[in-house]
């Protein structure tokens, strides 16, 4: 069904398609992006592209806002699956600080995931962010936003969190975390975005111990949101059901339910 254009995507980039089944040469097509450099590219390979990853979406549900379980804060949602079948104003991603994606062919991340089904114009455009800066690497705990492209969500806010090497996590890490989160959440208020979908951000290839950065990013979340009034509608986007099971219990718990009224009262 996709092989004429699997195979025409993998000439455009430099290389002859393998034989195989739809998956086989996706996966071979997907290695090939994630190993790309961000030099530019035609824009007959950007046409086929859209068109390809469109195609290819349609094989899955695509989700929004109401598909998302609400919790015991009116404006905190919990959804278990994959990011890049969200369309929302922006999903976040766990950016590593070049801020060019994962360069590991098939790699699992994140970051690779959502660069894969972006297309190659994130790259490019992350490229030409870094170039803004002088090439200076993203620092831990700020946030850059770029477009969706072939992406359900509208925009992607890029971020970096807080790498862990030692045991117990320091009060400057778990600072460092807060920080992305709460650069994440200005972000999409000062572009005037209605509605946000975080990762479990540092928690994958950076090894901040989920348990501990759970109740961070919802108190964190939590307090972005009463301190501004922001009527961000937040979605914390989970993968595993021990993620969920996390997310769920602290999310429904009775301090979750008192932030809840504390917000209320403070709109």
């Amino acid at each position: 069904m996709f092989a004429q254009d699997l195979d025409a995507l993998i000439r455009h980039l430099g290389a002859s398609p393998a034989p195989g089944t739809d998956e086989e040469k996706f996966r071979q097509y997907r290695g090939l992006v994630n190993q790309r450099l961000p030099y530019p590219v035609s824009q007959d390979y950007l046409d086929l592209e859209s068109r390809f990853l469109a195609a290819w979406r349609q094989q899955e549900a695509i989700y929004h806002l109401a598909d998302c379980q609400k919790t015991a804060h009116p404006s905190l949602y919990l959804w278990q699956g994959d990011i890049t079948r969200l369309a929302v104003d922006a999903i976040v991603n766990a950016a590593n600080s070049a801020m060019l994606g994962c360069f590991e062919p098939n790699h699992y991340c994140i970051d690779n995931q959502i660069h894969t089904f972006a297309g190659v114009g994130l790259r490019l455009a992350c490229a030409d962010l870094k170039k803004a800066r002088g090439g200076k690497p993203l620092p831990v705990g700020q946030a850059l936003m770029t477009s969706g492209f072939n992406l359900p969500a509208k925009q992607v806010i890029h971020t970096v969190g807080p790498r862990i090497h030692h045991l117990p996590v320091s009060p400057m890490m778990q600072d460092l975390l807060k920080k992305a989160y709460r650069a994440c959440l200005a972000c999409a208020d000062q572009a005037g975005l209605a509605t946000i979908a975080f990762c479990c951000i540092s928690t994958g290839e950076f090894s901040y111990p989920i348990e501990e950065a759970t109740p961070i990013a919802i108190e964190t979340v939590s307090a972005y949101l009463a301190e501004t009034g922001s009527k961000l509608k937040v979605i914390f986007n989970v993968w595993t059901d021990s993620q969920y099971q996390l997310y769920h219990d602290l999310l429904h718990s009775k301090e979750a339910s008192h932030v809840a009224s504390t917000n209320s009262n403070l709109s």
